[in-house]
């Protein structure tokens, strides 16, 4: 008579042979060679060469779900959960993606089904005894609905410390400029915030307001090198206290103050002389563009200067794709982005004339690169803020939008704009201000038009 422990051995080699044979169809011509190791501790190769990343799959629920419906989501949802882990190179494993909804041949594609079907209905436990079907129970998550939450959340819950970790030395979440690829972040950073300014044509004394201020170093860098009296506001209490801790140590106190305020909120007309946002308007939502420009058409003085720094998407509109389901899912549940055409649309409907538009794709690509890099060689101090699972959100998160920037499915522009007026340019006639060496002085502005 068998005995129940050579049953559950039989069905063990089972689910292995099943998974062999998936991984084989899977991964017959991959595009980096790789490692997949089972749950039964059994090393598989794939491809020629040495391995570019290694899979470790600790039961077989993480494989059958990937392939019954999932795809790469769910692939991503066993990383998150611990179900799967990831060594080598994040983005040759991101290829998973192509390896998962990639043209196959019918007849692989019914093979796979129909193994992965047969994967699950044989699973019944992975190797820690935790029914395959109850994933969360890896993690201590009770449902569905609390996972969600508890994965949308980390974007906004997590401290200054983890963000420290990762950012330049000022704390700038947004994309860097670099003037060469080997530029460091830090420099990039200031770069950034320089390029800025002098696109604004700060001047010494004017009104600077900043929406989405983030931990306040645009503010700080224009009013201490541009010699502006700024405003910031911010939706987030953690940032605003770090803003005026910062605000303070520079002894900028009496130039630079910080709001928790929404941009809707700013009352008054024709209050500010030069405008800035960056990295904001992606959580606006398409169909309150015309308001969010129009408030900001409102602030400006006649002939004032707008510079919206932001990410565009390569089609019209945010419909249901791969990417927008997993950003709305698991980094920006409010994040909609739209062409840059659309964007430059709404803001001349609203009143503002463009005079330059800059795409800073390759910029944020490298600027992701140096964030994945940064947040990998701190691993370990990461989880002292924040859980396994939000550290490997963010790290996935940023590769993967890294290689979207690389590849040109998203872009990020800097669009600079006046509230319309008749006569004088706000500009100069020329770019060539944006690049003189640090204490040349630009030519004044306004410059009068032809007449």
């Amino acid at each position: 008579m068998q005995t129940d422990h050579s049953m559950m051995s039989a069905s063990a080699e089972r689910d292995v042979r099943l998974a062999r044979d998936i991984l084989n169809l899977l991964f017959r011509d991959p595009q980096y060679p790789l490692t997949v190791h089972l749950w039964n501790g059994e090393l598989l190769r794939f491809g020629r060469g040495a391995p570019r990343f290694g899979l470790t799959l600790h039961h077989p629920g993480a494989l059958w779900r990937a392939l019954l419906g999932g795809g790469p989501l769910a692939l991503a949802d066993g990383y998150f959960r611990g179900d799967l882990d990831i060594a080598g190179d994040l983005y040759a494993a991101l290829s998973l993606k192509s390896q998962l909804d990639g043209p196959r041949p019918w007849a692989d594609r019914l093979q796979l089904v129909a193994k992965a079907l047969a994967l699950r209905w044989r699973a019944s436990a992975d190797t820690d005894g935790t029914p395959a079907t109850q994933p969360h129970a890896r993690t201590g998550m009770s449902s569905e609905v609390h996972r969600r939450r508890r994965m949308m959340a980390h974007h906004y819950d997590v401290s200054n410390a983890f963000y420290r970790l990762w950012l330049d030395r000022q704390m700038v979440y947004s994309c860097a400029y670099f003037r060469t690829p080997d530029d460091a972040l830090d420099r990039a950073q200031t770069a950034k915030l320089e390029h800025i300014c002098r696109k604004l044509r700060l001047q010494p004394g004017e009104r600077f307001l900043d929406i989405g201020c983030g931990w306040g170093a645009l503010l700080i860098h224009a009013a201490r090198e541009h010699g502006v009296r700024a405003h910031g506001i911010t939706l987030s209490h953690r940032q605003l206290e770090m803003a005026r801790q910062r605000i303070a140590e520079a002894g900028l106190q009496g130039r630079v103050t910080v709001a928790l305020q929404d941009y809707r909120d700013l009352a008054g007309e024709a209050c500010w002389d030069k405008i800035a946002s960056v990295g904001m308007f992606e959580h606006v939502g398409l169909r309150n563009l015309p308001g969010y420009f129009a408030a900001a058409q409102r602030l400006l003085v006649p002939g004032g200067l707008m510079l919206n720094h932001g990410i565009t998407h390569e089609e019209d509109g945010w419909g249901e794709t791969l990417s927008t389901r997993f950003v709305n899912r698991y980094v920006f549940p409010d994040g909609q982005i739209d062409r840059v055409s659309k964007v430059m649309g709404h803001m001349e409907a609203q009143g503002f004339e463009i005079w330059d538009v800059e795409g800073l794709r390759p910029h944020y690509a490298l600027t992701l690169r140096h964030w994945v890099r940064r947040l990998e060689a701190r691993h370990q101090e990461a989880l002292q803020h924040v859980s396994e699972v939000t550290y490997r959100i963010w790290r996935l998160y940023m590769a993967a939008s890294a290689l979207q920037f690389e590849e040109g499915d998203i872009g990020v522009y800097q669009i600079l704009a006046s509230r319309r007026t008749q006569g004088l340019a706000p500009v100069p006639l020329t770019r060539q201000d944006l690049y003189l060496a640090p204490g040349v002085s630009p030519p004044p502005a306004p410059y009068q038009t032809a007449s």
